[in-house]
């Protein structure tokens, strides 16, 4: 359930591979091979705390590309903002996009070296339709919003869906994570939506040991409730089936084996702007 983008502020813009990094920790959890020794360290240490974070981080991405398909599908949407974008590992937001709407505009939004230099390098759009990238921390929405790259990719007097997947466990409460939400959303026009994951622990408490292997590592992390969670689409409509753990949220009829709660760990939900 680790972020794929969060700055963490002992990374920032440093590569430094003899530390780990949440990007590629996660990168790692999902079977990709854009990791490093100490990542990998890191990684396993979190994952003999948490077993299931694999699992964890697998359908945090599965409910990614199943929201953005129903933005795109049935909401209409054709242009996404994604922060925290996170090592690119196919089918990125923008692949789910475009396949449905091939002229889709998407805006990808890190603060980190690493990620952007992956984003540029492996992140192409289809011809109809246009991607870019910005090099932003979530803590400062108005670098985002103001951006050149953000203007011209992106008609903000059309509805947008802004992608906030697994960023914010990365986020103290200190520094008012709602108010970022806030300021994020009130940019959008109404129709526009918001795409939200987030850790918790509410069925495994071994969640709360997964998390704290991450600040032993000097990586933030806090996991939150459902009703914390909640609170961050305050003054939004949330789309049925509304705020559940990833793996409920309009699963695929694909035959796969069915998850129990605690192996999954992460609550995710839609929500449109009036």
């Amino acid at each position: 359930m680790a972020d794929p983008g969060a700055d963490t502020g002992s990374v920032g813009k440093t590569l430094r591979t003899d530390l780990p990094h949440p990007a590629r920790m996660y990168d790692y959890y999902l079977g990709g091979k854009d990791n490093f020794p100490a990542d990998r360290e890191a990684a396993e240490l979190a994952i003999a705390a948490f077993p299931n974070a694999r699992v964890a981080a697998r359908e945090n991405r599965a409910f990614m590309t199943r929201a953005t398909r129903y933005l795109a599908t049935q909401a209409g949407i054709g242009q996404f903002l994604d922060i925290g974008t996170g090592i690119p590992a196919s089918p990125n937001l923008h692949e789910v996009a475009q396949s449905i709407v091939s002229d889709a505009q998407v805006v990808y939004a890190d603060n980190d070296p690493i990620v952007l230099t992956h984003a540029r390098a492996l992140l192409t759009s289809t011809p109809q339709g246009q991607t870019a990238y910005l090099d932003a921390d979530i803590r400062d929405p108005a670098a985002i919003l103001d951006s050149p790259e953000l203007r011209e990719t992106l008609d903000l007097a059309r509805p947008v869906a802004l992608s906030l997947v697994a960023i914010f466990h990365f986020v103290s409460d200190e520094e008012d994570l709602h108010a970022i939400v806030r300021r994020l959303v009130e940019a959008l026009p109404s129709g526009s939506y918001l795409i939200l994951t987030h850790g918790t622990a509410d069925f495994d408490p071994d969640a709360e040991a997964f998390a704290a292997a991450y600040r032993k590592r000097g990586l933030p992390f806090q996991l939150r409730t459902h009703t914390r969670v909640e609170r961050m689409f305050d003054g939004l409509e949330l789309v049925e089936p509304g705020l559940l753990l990833a793996h409920r949220w309009r699963p695929d009829d694909d035959g796969s084996i069915p998850l129990r709660d605690a192996q999954v760990g992460i609550y995710g939900g839609v929500a449109r702007k009036s």
